[in-house]
């Protein structure tokens, strides 16, 4: 059980230590998100607040809201709100991390069918959108078929294979492959986790990239756990390095979305199957949200069915 509160403090107050950091910079990002967690916690942050009609007097008003935990004041009065509710006021992207958190090297074609099903089905009743991407994050060898096949995604992150994403046509359908980091991730420091740290790890992985920009576009992801860095200590060192990504021109800050808007626009993309929700691919959360200037250089191992090109020199870095 004590296990389980280091979650649950991800969730009581991580989340909201993180939705400040990004909001207050107006940065992006993308969310993965197990459906049976959504599924089971659609109002993770119950915080009613009273109205004036229910208060008798403003200094009950005051000190009702003054019990409220901090990061969830500033939510709005006299309604239930959620954390779902609050990733997508903000634009962010709400991916799929899969039906259920688990490792599904030995599980059964069928059971991961139906588990990659649910997943998106969960969710488009949930937060009201399908998911465009996924990351199952334990898969097996069927894993990327059986997305294919679902018909309804345009990326899959279940790859560390480059620093720039690439097209998969193994399966008829092309798919592009987003890849997710275990370098730039706060799990590696999960038991002793410094803020100084992750920001200089962080920074150096940017400064490489960044000075890499200068010929040809490179993407950086980072990947954020609430219950972790979402703790005060570990915070500061994310919040730094925000803050020294911000200060440099030529950086697109963007949701994996965005990346596969970019690298494949709607008009040039191959049609959805049958089933699928055509119309769930134009209006996804955070998608067009954000001016972008340029659009990225295709990489040489990574030509699309129907390319596009931009000028070199544009960075990438995608938060999830």
């Amino acid at each position: 059980m004590n296990m389980e509160s280091l979650y649950e403090y991800g969730s009581r107050a991580g989340f909201w230590r993180l939705h400040r950091l990004f909001t207050e910079r107006s940065m992006p990002c993308t969310v993965y998100a197990c459906a049976l967690a959504l599924e089971r916690n659609p109002e993770a942050a119950k915080v009613r607040f009273p109205t004036e009609k229910s208060c008798v007097s403003p200094i009950r008003r005051r000190n009702a809201i003054r019990r409220a935990p901090a990061a969830r004041r500033t939510l709005t009065a006299g309604r239930w709100d959620a954390c779902v509710q609050a990733m997508v006021t903000a634009g962010w992207e709400i991916a799929s991390h899969g039906y259920r958190w688990w490792d599904y090297q030995h599980v059964d074609e069928a059971t991961e069918r139906d588990h990659i099903s649910k997943a998106v089905e969960v969710q488009q009743r949930v937060v009201g959108t399908r998911p465009v991407g996924i990351y199952q994050g334990k898969p097996n060898a069927n894993t990327l078929r059986l997305v294919v096949e679902e018909g309804g995604f345009l990326y899959n992150s279940d790859s560390y294979a480059d620093d720039l994403p690439y097209w998969n046509t193994q399966y008829g359908r092309p798919i592009l492959i987003i890849p997710y980091t275990l370098d730039n991730n706060d799990m590696r420091f999960a038991q002793a986790l410094e803020g100084d740290r992750f920001f200089h790890y962080l920074k150096d992985t940017f400064d490489a990239l960044y000075a890499e920009g200068e010929t040809a576009p490179k993407m950086m992801s980072i990947g954020l756990h609430c219950r972790i860095v979402g703790r005060p200590g570990r915070s500061l060192g994310l919040a730094r390095f925000l803050d020294y990504v911000r200060s440099k021109d030529r950086v697109w800050l963007c949701t994996r979305a965005e990346i596969c808007d970019h690298w494949c626009p709607p008009r040039n993309r191959p049609a959805p199957r049958r089933g699928s929700d055509r119309a769930a691919h134009e209006r996804r959360p955070g998608a067009h949200a954000r001016g972008v200037v340029a659009l990225p250089w295709p990489h040489p191992r990574a030509s699309p069915p129907l390319s596009v090109r931009g000028p070199p020199g544009t960075r990438t870095t995608s938060r999830s």
